[in-house]
């Protein structure tokens, strides 16, 4: 099959390697669309530490099932589908919690790290455990349908969020997943959203998507902004999605006394926290990692136009342009968003 290969550090080749043998809990899918993540840019050049090459990247995707394992009986051949970018077991105490984000035997699709490697999806076909596979209604597309995995991190972050209907949440971040929160914690019930970033494209995108408000950090300090919007009390809830340490002091100093901060982004591994503030001001913060069983929530979603993704694909291309799409995110093409790759 053809196949798009990290064969070193900013080198992908399309290759032909064999298709993927199927367990007796798996299923073979047919790629028909796999979305560029973010986190596969920057593994791309090794700063992740978990794209090691040789790798088949790629986790936001969907397709049809072209074979299925001795022990599956959910799906058929034909089934139209996607799947979580999570590997859980299904086995460990945080399975039998209903934590699966959080399994204990945790692998990622298109992840190659010290403890494990997994080819994923910038292939013409995929094989994953059953378990983790969800059926599409028809009227989904597949390339809508490979963004259901960023959908899900979205609405995740929402939930944990402790949101009351009426309440005023800021977004620090506009980006791909940013967009998405923004959408989510509207429907999780915020009266008011406030969004944040650098670049006024994404400021109009998160505008266009639900932001009340629209702050760029470069020409404004956002927490004295916020505050004059909500009359000096600051946000209800904040919700960081960028993972940097200016951008998480910003969401902490914009939330009001006794609030909450969902901590989303996590591009950086270590950030400054002002603990004084945290502690004196009572605020609540929350981790949020990837999804935890909302994905037919999503579908539902964006089945019903609740949570809109078109406007965020800036692109679709064949398998054979992804080496290029790959430069071209390296390099900050401007005004990309999220581009969609067709193997089939």
């Amino acid at each position: 099959m053809k196949a798009m290969l990290l064969t070193e550090y900013k080198k992908l080749s399309i290759v032909d390697i064999p298709k993927p043998e199927i367990g007796p809990d798996d299923l073979l899918v047919q790629v028909r669309a796999c979305g560029i993540c973010g986190s596969d840019v920057h593994g791309y050049d090794g700063s992740s530490g978990r794209r090691i090459p040789p790798l088949v990247m790629g986790h936001e995707a969907a397709g049809i099932v072209a074979g299925i394992g001795a022990n599956v009986s959910e799906f058929v051949e034909g089934d139209r589908v996607t799947f979580d970018s999570t590997v859980s077991c299904g086995k460990c105490g945080s399975c039998r919690k209903g934590r699966i984000n959080l399994c204990e035997n945790r692998q990622v699709l298109g992840v190659s790290c010290n403890e494990f490697r997994r080819n994923g999806a910038f292939a013409e076909y995929v094989v994953v455990p059953n378990n983790i596979a969800y059926r599409l209604p028809e009227e989904l597309p597949f390339e809508h349908a490979a963004l259901i995995e960023a959908v899900s991190i979205a609405v995740h972050a929402a939930n944990r969020t402790p949101i009351k209907l009426g309440d005023i949440a800021v977004v620090v971040g506009s980006g791909m997943i940013g967009l998405l929160v923004i959408q989510a914690v509207r429907l999780a019930g915020c009266a008011t959203v406030i969004a944040v970033d650098l670049e006024d494209s994404k400021l109009a995108a998160a505008q266009s998507l639900g932001a009340d408000h629209i702050l760029n950090a470069k020409h404004c300090d956002v927490p004295a902004e916020v505050a004059k919007l909500t009359q000096g009390r600051g946000a209800d809830v904040s919700l960081e999605v960028v993972g940097a340490g200016p951008t998480v002091m910003s969401a902490i100093q914009s939330t009001r006394k006794g609030g909450a901060i969902t901590l989303v982004g996590n591009l950086a591994p270590k950030v400054e926290l002002p603990l004084q503030a945290v502690v004196t001001r009572e605020l609540s913060i929350y981790g949020s990692c990837a999804s935890n069983g909302e994905y037919p929530q999503c579908i539902d979603l964006m089945r019903r136009g609740d949570i809109k993704v078109q406007p965020l694909i800036t692109a679709t291309a064949n398998l054979d342009e992804g080496p290029r799409w790959f430069e071209r995110l390296y390099a900050g093409e401007p005004g990309a968003m999220k581009v969609i790759l067709q193997p089939t």
